[in-house]
């Protein structure tokens, strides 16, 4: 147990040897952020300060570089960093007076910007500029935090540290904090950094590895003492046994689309769901009743995750959960009037993020997957923190009016506002069969571009894991899944579907596209080929079409379906009945959907394409050779041969379709159902009738 306590360091010499100081800083910084023991998602900071060159004056001056707003520092670059001339920030704290000045204080760091730095600086450079040592490292490890979250934290600080460490009681970060953290620092110089009360760990050295070693060092103290001294069993034992790993997964499918078209209703909303071992020691243990209750206790943990979670019961049945999601909502409009100051924002969400439910695991819902999946993370960061404060000493969570504050802060306000606009789909999640061909992954890079999560079905799976794998690079992993999945088999398809609602919490789109082609004169179709051709066509759409539409009744939400059909499901055309029959049914399945669709706002629209040769599977075998002969033409030459024959004289592509699908997807129709668009560069037998 203690080898996987412990933190191992990770710092090469070899590679620290050819690097400046801020290269140093940067890869001290990632190393520490590349470990949720160490610091959670975008938790903690980093900074040096540097010798530099006054890039006006040519003076050598001293820069403080420290993590910037919003970075995260597992993952950021050289340009995350702000950078600031030390000799500024100690004007600035000649100045400070008083607590009232503290927001003012924050907007004149930007007087302080060293080389026209865009970055700007976080709320916390005032917890480094004003330590004497070089570097400084701030961390939100869960061992330190447990102690700094317990009823006797300085006692047991001391205890543990022996001295190395000191203590400081909570306070909001900013220039009085930082001011008091450098005078204790100057003031005690045999500290080797500090607790922050509810906080986190503050660690200082003179060079960037010792100062690595040293935070590493502080927190594997924390977590043996803690693992030597914790009360067994955690959290009192277990009260609610866990359900089998199957009946867990399946109570998540089942919830989290009811939760989520309860509180999506005005922002869409991403979920995710895990079962960790420590979720379930937690949400199953005696003590969730009384420490839930209590919310989290580290500012960053809190921000993300909300004043407090919602048990949910495992079988908790419609009257159940909306009995519950509205109780929250009661409860945070309460909390936001008691706490809410003359120049408060506005009150936000009232939903809660984060729900527990015994037996089972922790569900998390956010603006998009990333969100909800790190929220989950931060969460359990607060459960790892509950079970060690609760171990050896009372846990106790950010006092209401401080979390208040922290939640509503102005400067956190402005910094919301500052931020892109959500996209047009953003927290929408659509299901698109045939992913890997050109219509299905035109279709879905069109909806990732808006901010949609997608889930991308089809048969062949190098081909999908090879698109799957690209649009990870380019969106985020979160954003997109594949499946592998044969529209034909009714259980293969249950299971996709479950599969994303198991993902993402839910559905809002379904795209029906997979397709084959046959063609072959009347007399000549054989009943295999009939078949296959309305197994894949017909049956596929209606099995894809009736699963998504059973997630989206149950989200009671509404939602949109797309069905990709053809110029050949309204205009008949010789040698093609099997496809052309099927195409027609397509349509007209779209249309009954559609009718009982309606009152519960689930659309259902079609896009007829015509031609789309390019990136088309369909047009890789026998169905070009025979197109191409039954117009008497050489395979190289369909292309033109449709070009000339549409009324605008142009080809028609995948991504011409996308923007069919996005129309029927998106707000955008939000008053069509029932119709077809045609896709084919004006095609007269196709008109709609």
């Amino acid at each position: 147990m203690t080898k996987e306590i412990l933190l191992p360091s990770l710092w090469d010499d070899a590679k620290a040897a050819a690097m400046d100081e801020p290269g140093k800083l940067l890869y001290r910084s990632n190393l520490l952020g590349s470990d949720l023991r160490i610091t959670n998602f975008g938790g903690g900071n980093t900074s040096a300060k540097v010798a530099a060159r006054d890039p006006l004056s040519g003076d050598e001056v001293q820069v403080l570089w420290v993590k910037g707003s919003g970075g995260d520092i597992g993952s950021m670059k050289l340009d995350g960093f702000a950078t600031l001339y030390m000799d500024r920030l100690i004007q600035l704290r000649a100045q400070y007076r008083s607590l009232d000045q503290e927001d003012a204080m924050v907007e004149a760091l930007g007087h302080c910007i060293w080389n026209l730095n865009p970055r700007a600086p976080s709320i916390d450079t005032w917890l480094h500029g004003f330590v004497p040592q070089a570097h400084v490292d701030h961390v939100h490890s869960d061992a330190v935090i447990a102690i700094a979250a317990s009823t006797d934290q300085v006692r047991l600080t001391e205890e543990i540290f022996g001295g190395a460490l000191g203590y400081l009681p909570w306070q909001r970060p900013g220039i009085d904090l930082g001011i008091k953290l450098g005078r204790m620092a100057e003031e005690n110089p045999k500290l080797k950094g500090v607790v922050l009360g509810q906080h986190g760990l503050f660690t200082w050295a003179d060079t960037a590895k010792d100062c690595y070693l040293l935070t590493l060092e502080m927190i594997n103290k924390a977590a043996l003492w803690l693992e030597a001294t914790e009360k067994r069993p955690a959290f009192g034992g277990e009260k609610v046994p866990a359900l089998p790993a199957e009946d867990r997964a399946a109570t998540a499918r089942r919830l989290m689309p009811l939760i989520r078209g309860r509180i999506g209703r005005d922002e869409a909303k991403a979920g995710h769901f895990t079962d960790a071992p420590a979720v379930l020691e937690f949400v199953n243990s005696h003590a969730l009743e009384q420490l839930a209750p209590l919310g989290t206790s580290c500012p960053d943990h809190f921000l993300r995750t909300k004043i407090k979670p919602l048990v949910v019961p495992a079988d908790a049945d419609d009257s159940t959960l909306d009995a519950l999601l509205a109780g929250y909502r009661t409860d945070y409009a309460a909390y936001y009037d008691r706490c809410k100051r003359p120049n408060s924002p506005a009150m936000r969400d009232p939903n809660a993020v984060i729900f527990l439910v015994p037996g089972v695991g922790m569900i998390s819902f956010a603006k998009d997957k990333a969100t909800a999946r790190i929220s989950a993370e931060f969460y359990l960061n607060a459960i790892n923190v509950m079970r060690g404060a609760s171990g050896v000493s009372t846990y106790q969570g950010l006092p209401e009016q401080e979390a208040f504050d922290i939640e509503y802060w102005l400067l956190e306000e402005a910094k919301l506002q500052r931020m892109p606009k959500p996209k047009a789909m953003q927290g929408r999640v659509a299901f698109i069969t045939g992913g890997a061909g050109g219509i299905g992954s035109a279709s879905a890079e069109r909806l990732l571009r808006e901010g949609c999560n997608v889930v991308l079905a089809d048969i062949d799976k190098s081909a999908l894991d090879e698109v799957v794998a690209g649009f990870g690079k380019r969106f985020g992993r979160d954003m997109v899944r594949g499946v592998t999945m044969d529209v034909t088999s009714e259980a293969q398809v249950i299971a996709a579907v479950e599969y994303t609602v198991a993902e993402y919490g839910g559905l809002d789109v379904v795209v029906n596209n997979a397709g084959i082609t046959s063609a072959a004169a009347v007399e000549d179709t054989t009943l295999a080929m009939w078949n296959r051709t309305m197994d894949i066509l017909s049956t596929g759409y209606f099995l894809v079409g009736r699963e998504g539409y059973r997630v989206l009744k149950a989200q009671g939400n509404g939602g949109s379906m797309v069905f990709i059909s053809s110029k050949n499901g309204v205009a008949a055309s010789p040698g093609a009945s099997a496809y052309c029959t099927a195409k027609a049914a397509e349509i007209h399945l779209a249309r009954c959907m559609a009718l009982e669709g309606a009152p519960l706002g689930i659309r259902v629209n079609v896009v007829n394409p015509d031609a789309v040769l390019r990136g088309s599977k369909i047009w890789q075998g026998e169905w070009s050779q025979q197109r191409a002969a039954s117009n008497k033409i050489a395979v190289s030459d369909l292309e033109e041969h449709y070009r000339k024959r549409s009324l605008l004289q142009r080809s028609v592509f995948p991504e011409d379709i996308a923007e069919g699908v996005y129309f029927f997807a998106s707000d955008l129709s939000a008053k069509s159902t029932g119709n077809f668009l045609n896709v084919d560069a004006g095609n007269p037998v196709s008109f709609t009738r």
